[in-house]
C-alpha cells in the first residue's frame, strides 16, 4: 500500500509554562500542506517490523515513530506479520513540518488497508498520541485547533486553498533544545505562571476573533477587484506569532533572514513552522509564490511553492 504523507505548518504558537509531566502547554493552528513524503507499506509471513529509507537521518529501529505506531496498532489489533516500511523522504529532518509525525500516522493508515482491518477512530486517536504530540492532528488533516501539549485537537472549518512559498535552510533544530531554551529565558526574565497565562489568553482572544471573522465579511481592506481576500491572510491583524521565534532566531541568524528574505520576496505573513527551522510564508496568489519561489533560489534558498490542504483534499489525496 503507497500513501501520501503531508506536511503541515503552524499557524502561530504560544508556549505556556512546563507542565508536571515535563510538556508544555501549547496553543496552536495547524495547517495541512500539499508537500510530502511517500510511505509504503507491505506485510510477509513471519513477525517484526521493518523500517527501510536510503536517508541516514532517519532511524531505521524502534525510536522510529512508524516503527512505534505499527507496534501499538498490531497488537490492539491482534494481527501477526511482519512488517515493512519503506519511508521516500523528502520533507526535511527535524525541519518543523511534522515529517516523522506524518510518516508515522500514513503508515498507520497504509497499514489498516494492507490488513483490511480499522481501528476506531478514538483508538486511533489514542495511539497516536500516546507516539507523539503532532501525530493527532494528521488523522484530522486540513486546519486544526491543537491545545494540551498539542496532541488535543480539534477540526477547524476549513478554509479556501492559499499558495504558500516553504524555505527549508539547511540546519536541524532539536525541539526539546528549544523548549529547554525557552524554559531557561524565563527564569532569567522571571516570567512568572500568571504571566505566561496571560500570553497565552492574548493568544486565544487573537485566534477567537480570526477563526470567528465570516469569510464573507472581509473588511474592505483586506478585498482586491471586488473579491474578498482570503482569511486565511487576517490573522496578521491579531497578531499571532510564533513563541519558538524567540529562541531559534538568536540561535540561528540565518532562520530570522530567511523569515526576511520572505518578506521581501512578498509574502503577506511569514513565520517559523513548529521549532524550525522550515520557514514559510503566505501570498495573495499562485503566480506570485511561484514568483517568490523562483527569487528565493536566485538568492540562495531552498524554496518550494506550494499550497495548503482544507480537510477533504487532505483526505482525497492519501492513497490518490
Amino acid at each position: 500500500m503507497v500513501c501520501r504523507s503531508f506536511a503541515k505548518i503552524n499557524l502561530g504558537l504560544r508556549i505556556g509554562e512546563a507542565r508536571a509531566d515535563g510538556f508544555h502547554d501549547l496553543l496552536t493552528v495547524y495547517q495541512t500542506i500539499a508537500l510530502h513524503d511517500v510511505i509504503r507499506v507491505s506485510i510477509e509471513r513471519g513477525s517484526g517490523i521493518e523500517i527501510k529509507c536510503p536517508d541516514p537521518r532517519v532511524p531505521q529501529d524502534e525510536s522510529n515513530t512508524c516503527y512505534r505506531i505499527v507496534e501499538r496498532a498490531m497488537a490492539v489489533l491482534g494481527a501477526k506479520a511482519h512488517v515493512v516500511i519503506e519511508i521516500d523522504k523528502r520533507l526535511p529532518v527535524q525541519g518543523g513540518l511534522g515529517g516523522a509525525s506524518a510518516n508515522a500516522v500514513a503508515t498507520l493508515l497504509g497499514l489498516e488497508r494492507t490488513l483490511r482491518k480499522k481501528l476506531p477512530a478514538a483508538e486511533r486517536l489514542r495511539i497516536a498520541a500516546e507516539v507523539g504530540s503532532d501525530l493527532p492532528l494528521f488523522l484530522v488533516g486540513g486546519r486544526v485547533l491543537g491545545v494540551g501539549r498539542g496532541e488535543q485537537v480539534y477540526p477547524l472549518s476549513d478554509l479556501p486553498p492559499i499558495q504558500c512559498v516553504v524555505v527549508t535552510p539547511e540546519v536541524g533544530v532539536s525541539t526539546p533544545k528549544a523548549f529547554a531554551e525557552w524554559d531557561r529565558r524565563n527564569v532569567d526574565q522571571k516570567l512568572t505562571a500568571s504571566a505566561s497565562s496571560d500570553r497565552m489568553k492574548k493568544l486565544s482572544r487573537g485566534l477567537s476573533a480570526w477563526l470567528s471573522e465570516p469569510y464573507s465579511s472581509a473588511p474592505s481592506s483586506f478585498t482586491r477587484r471586488g473579491r474578498a481576500e482570503n482569511p486565511l491572510l487576517w490573522f496578521v491583524r491579531a497578531g499571532i506569532e510564533n513563541d519558538f521565534e524567540q529562541v531559534v532566531f538568536p540561535e540561528y541568524p540565518e532562520l530570522r533572514e530567511g523569515k526576511s528574505a520572505l518578506a521581501r520576496a512578498g509574502a503577506k505573513y511569514a513565520s517559523l513552522s513548529g521549532s524550525g527551522s522550515t520557514l514559510y510564508g503566505l501570498f495573495v496568489s499562485k503566480g506570485a509564490a511561484e514568483r517568490a519561489a523562483v527569487q528565493l533560489r536566485k538568492q540562495g534558498w531552498a524554496a518550494l511553492a506550494t499550497v495548503t490542504l482544507p480537510r477533504r483534499a487532505y483526505w482525497s489525496r492519501i492513497f490518490d
